[in-house]
């Protein structure tokens, strides 16, 4: 059971990123390669092309509710069912906004893509219970989304590359491929949202040539920081103001690349589980016993989160495939300190907007969620082994259908 076959469909994608500040959804128009119908070979996908993008911020009540969860914070199992039916909710109901702010009719709509809000994950596994064990979890019910939208639903879309030996991420490699992959330029496509990952495409790749990971925090830190010394008025640095106002401390920095993950090998993969209050506690610790500024701490991490990033491509990416271009995408291709600092380390690589290719930054994570479901409900695998770990390819996410007309 698919959504009637045209030659082009509208799917509406959906991703709410690890920091945690809104709900990103994209417009995007799919059209199979050969313009031909959705059931020939599977070994293909599809082309998109993105129509329109909107932010939906969330309400403050929220967007706490999700904070505490993903820090840990102890929730019965009751309050986690009513968070996760609730979110499907307000999923829902910013994808209807969204439409109307698109001036596009809802039933005009294929298909829905919901990565969901992860507030937990684990890509390799520990003992429990006798056994060992991998897990993630991404709530944001999709059951609630399709009834509420009356549109087919694809969520939970990382479960499946972990039953099959994957860490469920990165995701986004599937989409960078087809969107960034050049027959004569060695490349890579570089996400920095709450966590940066980066995936590598040699010229003239076929998917198996890629490979992909987590190189550790992106904004995490820094919007942590952030919020932490204003109380919660601002979520974020705009235009790295507050870090232009700061000094290095260059100890903390020692500190913070001493980070054990930084050195592990590919593939792997992080999340606030590495970085998110633990962590913040531990910068503001040493901030106290220095008696550092405030600015100073949110330059550090800024200088930081570039410079893991650098350590990355040096250290796992370079010796491998001399990547001449690092297309950058998220909320931090817009903070201008981490990006002169990437450029002013790699000399060697041009740092480019995803802007250029058509897809905002701030759209490609939504953009590549709708695809990952329309590859899902025509039965094509969409997960790229090389890049997550796992030990065969496997077709992403759960349909959920919206009640009959």
């Amino acid at each position: 059971m698919t959504p009637s076959r045209k030659p082009s469909t509208l799917v509406l994608g959906l991703m709410s990123g690890t920091s945690g500040d809104g709900i990103d959804v994209a417009l995007v128009q799919v059209l199979d390669a050969d313009g031909a119908s959705p059931a020939r070979s599977r070994g293909e996908a599809a082309h998109a092309r993105l129509e329109n993008f909107a932010t939906i911020p969330y309400a403050p009540d929220v967007r706490a509710a999700i904070l505490r969860v993903a820090e840990g914070h102890k929730l019965t199992a009751g309050e986690f069912s009513q968070l996760n039916f609730r979110l499907g909710q307000v999923f829902a109901r910013a994808l209807l906004a969204a439409c109307r702010k698109f001036r596009v009719s809802p039933q005009r709509i294929s298909l829905i893509g919901s990565h969901g809000q992860t507030v937990y994950h684990q890509g390799t596994p520990s003992r429990l219970l006798g056994g060992r064990v991998a897990s993630t979890l991404q709530i944001g019910e999709p059951a609630i989304i399709a009834a509420e939208t009356g549109i087919t639903t694809v969520g939970d879309f990382r479960p499946a590359d972990m039953a099959v030996g994957g860490q469920g991420a990165p995701l986004v490699p599937f989409v960078e491929y087809r969107l960034f992959r050049d027959v004569a330029i060695d490349r890579a496509g570089l996400n920095v949202g709450g966590i940066a990952n980066i995936t590598v495409i040699p010229r003239n790749a076929k998917p198996r040539d890629l490979f992909a990971f987590d190189t550790g925090p992106g904004n995490m830190i820094v919007d942590a920081l952030v919020r932490h010394f204003t109380h919660g008025r601002q979520t974020y640095d705009r235009d790295a103001r507050l870090a232009a106002s700061g000094r290095l401390l260059s100890g903390l920095l020692n500190d913070l690349l001493a980070d054990p993950y930084l050195r592990r090998a590919p593939p792997k993969s992080a999340g606030r589980e590495q970085y998110g209050e633990p962590y913040l506690r531990k910068c503001l610790a040493w901030g106290r016993t220095h008696r550092a500024k405030p600015e100073d701490l949110i330059r550090t991490a800024t200088i930081f989160a570039a410079l893991s990033i650098v350590d990355a491509v040096n250290r796992f990416v370079l010796p491998r495939v001399p990547v001449r271009q690092l297309i950058i995408s998220g909320g931090g291709a817009r903070n201008p300190l981490l990006c002169a600092q990437i450029a002013a380390a790699l000399l060697k690589v041009e740092l480019i907007s995803s802007d250029q290719f058509g897809v905002p930054g701030d759209a490609k994570e939504a953009f590549c969620f709708a695809l990952l479901a329309y590859e899902t409900v025509h039965e094509r695998p969409s997960n790229v082994p090389s890049a997550t770990g796992a030990k065969r390819p496997a077709i992403l996410g759960k349909i959920c259908y919206p009640p009959p007309r």
